[in-house]
């Protein structure tokens, strides 16, 4: 079989507006950052690797490997942080005080966006559990002080 007669695969060249493409990544809130962050590789090394590339090379065409990298890092960054803020979202709604958690999903409500949506809905479902289960342990009734025994 000859190389030359099977068809051409069409080459492609990133750019630096690859990058870009797909939803942004999420913002972190201070108050839970640290939690979140914690053992998330934030593909620090790779961009600076980019970076080197790109001030070294000066166009784009010589660092496809590195933006091919750094764009892949950055989607399972952004996958993995987008599930531990959904996480954590949940377990403030079963473990914060139930007026601040009201007041906390009320403040994202008026700050969610399409993308963050998911994260406001982790809070709820905490809140929503907690107050199930704080009403099935309300309506467990202290045992009758009677007892009775059919032998």
């Amino acid at each position: 079989m000859d190389v030359d007669a099977q068809p051409m695969m069409e080459e492609v060249v990133l750019v630096g507006d690859d990058l870009m493409l797909g939803p942004p990544s999420p913002v972190i809130p201070p108050e839970i950052a640290a939690h979140v962050l914690e053992g998330v590789n934030l593909c620090d090394g790779i961009l600076r690797n980019l970076f080197l590339c790109l001030q070294i090379n000066d166009i784009e065409p010589f660092c496809q490997e590195e933006i091919a990298l750094y764009r892949e890092c950055a989607e399972k960054r952004d996958k993995e942080l987008r599930q531990r803020l959904q996480d954590s979202e949940y377990k403030l709604g079963l473990s914060m005080p139930l007026d601040l958690a009201k007041e906390r999903a009320t403040q994202l409500e008026s700050e969610t966006t399409t993308l963050e949506r998911k994260r406001m809905e982790a809070l709820k479902k905490g809140l929503e559990n907690r107050k199930s289960n704080d009403n099935v342990s309300a309506s467990i009734k202290a045992p009758a002080t009677k007892r009775w025994f059919f032998w």
